[in-house]
């Protein structure tokens, strides 16, 4: 896996070492070293860093600087809970990923890993399986893959949820008819008035990129629905 600055990455706190915390990345079965300076850690002033970060401690930290001699800066800060909740997610599926590939393949399954390892992360490689194995069964062979495609069904997926705020704003008389007409054409979402010309829009799908495609569509679609009547249009950022 080649890091990119703006990646978030699954990290462990190894050490504080005066206004630096150092973290361990475990990436493509090797250890890479990140650090993290304390106004990285969390806005305004730091007390006390054991309040955010101790030793061995799991957290999800954003990529925001690779020197060209590998050193990466990290910031924990900017990372949003959502974000911190999706990374946690993807390595606890591919934990599971592991443990199925082990418990069908015995002492096969590291060639496997690393095979598969060589050009996907584990968790978009599954995913991708669960709809074409093709390229599973050219690794472990068609019945080990049936095998592990049956337990995979056999698991409840997590569906990914998102969730938008918008505002919706009119000085026609015809206000809120409008407003109406400007969400009637929109399906497969939940829509929540909040209050004061503010709105929820609420997608579930399989995983987050096509939730993500789906969600854009939907908000293309209602800003188009409000200029055509006139009323403004926004997307609230939390």
């Amino acid at each position: 896996m080649e890091l990119e600055v703006g990646d978030n990455v699954l990290c462990t706190v190894d050490r504080i070492v005066g206004t630096v915390v150092f973290v361990k990345m475990h990436l493509d079965r090797k250890d890479v070293e990140g650090s993290i300076v304390f106004s990285e850690v969390a806005p305004g002033r730091i007390r006390n860093i054991r309040d955010y970060i101790v030793p061995k401690k799991k957290i999800v930290c954003k990529i925001i600087r690779i020197s060209p001699s590998g050193h990466i800066d990290l910031s924990l800060r900017r990372v949003s809970q959502k974000e911190s909740k999706e990374v946690k997610e993807k390595a606890e599926e591919e934990q599971s990923y592991v443990k199925i590939l082990k418990s069908t393949l015995k002492d096969k399954a590291g060639d496997a890993l690393e095979k598969i390892k060589a050009g996907n992360n584990l968790y978009d490689f599954f995913d991708e399986a669960r709809k074409n194995p093709k390229e599973l069964e050219k690794i472990i062979g068609k019945e080990n893959s049936q095998k592990i495609l049956d337990i995979l069904n056999t698991q409840k997926k997590k569906k990914a949820v998102i969730k938008k705020e918008i505002g919706l704003s009119s000085t026609g008389s015809e206000g809120l008819n409008d407003i109406k007409e400007v969400f009637g054409s929109i399906n497969g979402a939940k829509i929540k008035y909040i209050s004061g010309g503010k709105y929820t829009i609420e997608l579930e799908s399989d995983d987050m990129k096509t939730a993500g495609n789906e969600i854009r569509k939907i908000l293309e679609e209602i800003e188009k629905n409000a200029r055509n009547k006139r009323i403004d249009f926004s997307i609230r950022e939390k």
